[in-house]
């Protein structure tokens, strides 16, 4: 009966009235606002609450679609099967081009609906123009769903079996990685209407900066979440024994994740001080722009990557002229207006806000690195026909030494007050955990023998001591009472915890990259009962068998994994088949004990010359590598904790007061 309600023909029609009222939503509360009738301006709310209600029933159709293996629809078709386990047929509505689109929409009104439910606060005017010009956004990815993407085209005859998903999206971590991921990219918007609502009002100040703050927390979180899962998926999933490949398209994620960073600084200032307001303004134009940059690139067949959806030419001309209309509108209206925002707040160059500024500097300069490397290949290609490759080499060696810098201005930065610093002061706050960090740079260095590991595990040392010290001086601790002190700690904004928690977390991801720098590794062609020594460790290849999988067989290996004679655990990396489509992908495994872990894959089986059956393994020792994903989360963390401050909730005065409206 419910499959019946939900039909994908109705799915096709709740799409397309999702994208009239989305048309609807841009203009009438535009209008209104030029006209100043309030009314006209009241309605974005319901027109948003009205395009997103439409949106759920599409995706809700889809996903029905799937459930009931309904292979007349050629997306469910394409990319599902009768044997693919229930939670591969939800999470595999997204796991394509036409519903990942679709997905993109739904979360892009989603936010919409949200931001006009949580703005009841904000003047009329600049509140209508901010969700219309999240409504004119959402209009253009719906559109794009309706010609080019539609997830709910037919197929006649139905056949009775779809083509299967790929195998490597049959996996948990793809089922959440995909949602989180883009809610971080399409939460970049509502920081992007707001910037384009504040250059058509002519007016950014402290107030704007509280409101746009905590929706760019929110949505740096939530992307910092995605890329951390992405890369653990990665690194458990594909068997490459790493975390990042700086594959375009992890790029193309990390682009808006560090201009985002610059943002949600620079937002602070504004609320402060009312200062950087251009820069924030700038800034959160060129985050949503990046984010739709990504959408473009995946699909556009532009870069070859491993986690690109489509090469059709049509599908990547309509994103890219959605990206004009967007981001090019934008910033012409940023040329048009910024010149008269004019920066109120002054602040010395030794200042939070002047740590802040070069912050941002470094983080865009990041990006620039990160944007060249990425697009240079293809522009080449397009240029000459020429064939190049950018990789790892390239990447290490421009953004180290900018890193390096900004993780010395991360250590100080938290530390210096607002408006003028006190060099001495900052110097007395600072000095002891200064002297650990140096301590511990000529203990690695003795211990690694490289320079720059050795430096930038200092770094990080000093960036979670600094933090302490800071929080030390902030309490008074050994200065006043215990329960003064107490009293201190529960008294401190949250925000303040907040930010040294994101930075630490910042720390302990850069010390397990080092640590992966150096991870042990051994490949090898061995029959079973074999034992292998790596990094102190004996793994023996005990018994190797065939099992039956859901919809594949799977070739297991047995690993014991001893130390000193004493068992340690057993692994158990395995090979599948696919049948369907005809595809072997690596299952691999890990024992980790959060201060490393033990990696292990299983290659091809291979005969020798005798009767004994040779197989490959290649097993991993990675110190730290935990600490990765455990620091992202961390950051992530710090960035929730942020939203629970008090002063998110509570506007200012001057916002309590009723809004005169025409």
């Amino acid at each position: 009966m419910i499959s019946k309600i939900l039909s994908p023909e109705f799915g096709h029609f709740t799409l397309a009235l999702a994208c009239c009222l989305a048309g609807a939503q841009c203009l009438i509360p535009l209008m209104g606002a030029k006209v100043k009738n309030s009314r006209l301006m009241a309605l974005a709310s319901p027109l948003a609450w009205g395009q997103f209600l439409a949106l759920t029933l599409a995706f809700a159709c889809l996903v029905t679609a799937a459930v009931t293996d309904d292979f007349s629809v050629q997306n469910i078709l394409q990319n599902s099967a009768v044997d693919k386990p229930l939670l591969y047929k939800i999470t595999g509505v997204w796991g394509n081009h036409e519903g990942s689109i679709l997905l993109w929409a739904f979360i892009l009104a989603f936010f919409g609906a949200i931001v006009s439910t949580y703005s009841q606060h904000l003047p009329l005017s600049l509140r209508a123009k901010v969700i219309a010009i999240m409504g004119g956004s959402a209009a253009g990815f719906e559109l794009f769903c309706l010609t080019t993407s539609n997830p709910f085209l037919r197929v006649w005859p139905a056949p009775l079996d779809g083509q299967g998903m790929n195998p490597l999206l049959q996996d948990p971590g793809l089922a959440f990685h995909p949602p989180i991921l883009y809610m971080g990219y399409v939460g970049f918007a509502v920081p992007f209407a707001f910037a384009v609502a504040a250059l058509l009002e002519g007016k950014v100040d402290a107030a704007w900066g509280r409101w746009v703050r905590p929706w760019t927390v929110l949505a740096w979180a939530l992307l910092t979440c995605g890329i951390a899962l992405g890369s653990w998926w990665s690194y458990y999933v594909l068997g490459w024994g790493g975390y990042w490949f700086w594959d375009p398209v992890e790029n193309a994620s990390l682009l808006p994740w560090l201009t985002g960073t610059a943002l949600l600084h620079s937002a602070l200032v504004v609320e402060k001080r009312e200062s950087l307001k251009i820069w924030t303004i700038l800034l959160a134009i060129g985050t949503f722009s990046l984010s739709l940059s990504g959408t473009f690139l995946v699909r556009s067949g532009i870069l070859n990557s491993v986690h690109a959806f489509a090469s059709d030419p049509a599908r990547g001309v309509f994103i890219l002229l959605l990206l004009a209309v967007i981001s090019g509108g934008a910033l012409l209206l940023f040329a048009w207006r910024a010149p008269t925002l004019t920066s109120t707040g002054i602040f010395a160059f030794f200042s939070r806000e002047g740590s802040i500024v070069l912050n941002n500097i470094l983080l865009c300069t990041m990006s620039a690195v990160v944007l060249t490397g990425t697009l240079y290949p293809p522009f080449i290609q397009l240029i000459n026909g020429q064939t190049l490759s950018v990789g790892k080499p390239f990447f290490d060696n421009a953004l180290i030494p900018i890193a390096l810098f900004l993780f010395l201005v991360m250590a100080i930065g938290p530390v210096i007050a607002f408006k003028k610093g006190n060099i001495k002061q900052t110097a007395k706050t600072l000095g002891f955990a200064a002297c650990l960090s140096i301590l511990n740079v000529v203990i690695a260095f003795l211990i690694l023998h490289q320079i720059i590991p050795a430096l930038a595990s200092g770094l990080c040392i000093w960036i979670i001591l600094s933090a302490c010290s800071d929080f030390i001086k902030h309490i008074a601790l050994f200065k006043t009472s215990i329960s003064n002190s107490y009293n201190r700690i529960i008294g401190l904004p949250r925000s303040f915890y907040a930010t040294y928690i994101a930075h630490i977390g910042v720390a302990i991801t850069i010390l397990g990259i080092i640590g992966m720098a150096a991870s042990q590794q051994k490949i090898v062609e061995v029959p079973i009962g074999t034992t292998i020594h790596l990094a102190g460790y004996d793994w023996t290849l005990t018994n190797v068998d065939d099992r039956q999988g859901p919809n594949f067989i799977s070739t297991e290996a047995v690993i014991k994994v001893s130390k000193n004679g004493k068992p340690i655990t057993w692994m158990l990396p395995s090979r599948r088949f696919f049948d369907r489509q005809k595809q072997v992908i690596t299952n691999v495994a890990i024992h980790t004990n959060l201060m490393s872990d033990l990696y292990a894959v299983l290659g091809d089986s291979k005969n020798s010359t005798q009767t004994t059956p040779l197989f490959v393994l290649r097993l991993h020792y990675n110190p730290l590598a935990p600490w990765i994903w455990i620091g992202g989360f961390i950051m992530a963390i710090g960035g929730f904790i942020t939203l629970t401050d008090r002063r998110f909730r509570v506007g200012t005065p001057a916002n309590r007061k009723k809004i005169k409206e025409v």
